[in-house]
């Protein structure tokens, strides 16, 4: 049997985007052509999360395989170390490959936080913006002109037809949108336009049989802060709820407008390898950081550990390995995404890498012992949106989230400033996670079951939470 070449790797990584706004995900609001092509002739996982849902932090995961205690990078301040964490560009760089880094690194920026491990690297300064951006390229400050996601895409094409063509490639191509403030191109302007979005059916939640946590975050539509999104003439004399409708549609105009130039751009990236005869040998990954809230619960942005803020697209295509039109609904996680691609690529993971290789799913050979259970832990206690730090474990069916109440100050000393207190949601009679069973008298053999499991997690995973439970 003739040896597979080793393959190139495509990692194209959004910022925000839900699989809600995916078509291969089943989205009733926007159609995304080009990533539905990535799904079809490939992979797409179902349940693929976020341990972290905050920029930097997720970021981090997937570049090292590691959890957010482990890194050390449990918050958006945090930045990473590159002299003590080895990372998927390092790994294959040393393994030969050409090696590219373009759009949001969002792990630090300047001198020892640069993206280390790449021949060619071009990073948005934090956020970036979304028109004439800004970017660092070989400790070099340079503005290009035009919509940040075309020239990200530019710059990804530019390097790929440089590259030496007889040595493999991995490129990363990350993108800002559809971050907020959701400024589209303009020529996406007038998509959206002929008819309301879709509210979604938990939009306007009560926040009932919940812990007060979900009443108490403030990442509300109708608080939404809208005056970097398109001058739409504002109504006057709206009440609080047609100000919330008003919002969200504007919102969600813009955000699925700056989806549809995402999916634009991914299309030419595979319109080069196709031109190319690079498609049998490339693997190409979609996904984003983490989930977001698109009106879901009344909310935007992400942090809690909801569905819709955890959950990520995962599509994958590489034709030499992955049947057209495969899909898992076994739970994988970010931390994967590294052992994954090296796997793939022949490259042994360090055993420091806290996944495990996503391969087995995507051929359709799931071990007999793949994870049934995931965890989650968010650090940023009432940084924003008054969100709680929290950590949990979500299960095939359940989920449990303790909300702890605790944060540690930049002295050690610990600030409790909410009263602790749990959820436990029942995914499969109450997908929408609206009504908190933890303390049903009848569920505390599970409540025991599902701590056990918990601390499991967490004593494998070299977690050790300061907190006591209440």
């Amino acid at each position: 049997m003739t040896a597979r070449p080793r393959p190139n790797v495509l990692l194209i990584m959004a910022d925000d985007h839900a699989p809600a706004a995916l078509s291969a995900y089943g989205s009733s609001l926007n159609r995304t052509p080009n990533l539905d092509r990535i799904a079809s002739e490939g992979l797409r996982l179902d349940l693929c999360f976020c341990t972290n849902a905050i920029c930097t932090p997720a970021r981090a995961s997937v570049h090292t395989g590691k959890y957010s205690h482990t890194t050390g990078i449990k918050t958006l301040n945090d930045v990473i170390d590159q002299t003590q964490e080895t990372t998927l560009g390092m790994l294959l760089h040393e393994a030969g490959y050409q090696t590219a880094f373009v759009g949001k690194w969002h792990l630090g920026h300047g001198g020892h936080s640069d993206p280390a491990g790449y021949d060619f690297w071009s990073v948005l300064p934090g956020q970036g913006r979304y028109t004439d951006p800004e970017l660092h390229e070989m400790g070099t400050k340079v503005t290009e002109e035009g919509y940040v996601t075309d020239v990200l895409t530019e710059k990804s094409l530019g390097w790929l037809s440089q590259r030496d063509a007889e040595r493999p490639f991995f490129l990363v191509c990350a993108h800002k949108a559809p971050h907020d403030p959701f400024q589209p191109h303009p020529k996406h302007r007038s998509l959206f336009t002929d008819q309301p979005i879709p509210e979604p059916a938990t939009f306007h939640d009560s926040y009932e049989n919940r812990a007060a946590a979900a009443g108490m975050a403030t990442e509300r539509v109708e608080l939404m802060h809208l005056k970097n999104h398109l001058p739409d003439p504002v109504p006057q004399g709206m009440s609080p709820q047609e100000q919330k409708a008003w919002n969200y549609q504007i919102y969600m105009r813009n955000y699925l407008r700056c989806v549809a130039s995402i999916d634009e751009n991914v299309g030419r990236l595979l319109d080069f390898l196709d031109d190319n005869d690079l498609t049998e040998d490339t693997i190409v990954i979609y996904t984003a950081d983490h989930g977001f809230f698109l009106g879901d619960h009344g909310w935007y942005d992400k942090r809690f550990m909801y569905e819709e803020s955890i959950r990520i697209p995962f599509l994958m295509r590489y034709p030499r390995a992955v049947n057209p039109g495969a899909a898992s609904d076994r739970i994988a996680l970010n931390v994967d995404f590294a052992p994954t691609i090296l796997d793939y690529t022949g490259v042994q993971a360090p055993s420091a890498m806290q996944g495990r290789s996503l391969c087995p799913l995507a051929e359709d050979r799931p071990p007999s012992d793949w994870r049934a259970s995931m965890y989650y832990r968010y650090w940023m206690h009432l940084a924003h949106f008054n969100i709680p730090a929290h950590y949990g474990i979500r299960t095939e069916r359940y989920k449990l989230i303790y909300y702890y109440g605790e944060a540690l100050g930049s002295s050690g000393a610990i600030d409790r400033s909410t009263p602790p207190e749990w959820e436990l949601f029942d995914l499969e009679t109450d997908p929408d996670e609206l009504n908190n069973i933890y303390h049903d008298p009848a569920r505390q053999g599970l409540v025991a079951e599902l701590k056990s499991e918990l601390r499991q997690l967490q004593r494998s995973l070299g977690d050790d939470p300061h907190e006591k439970e209440s």
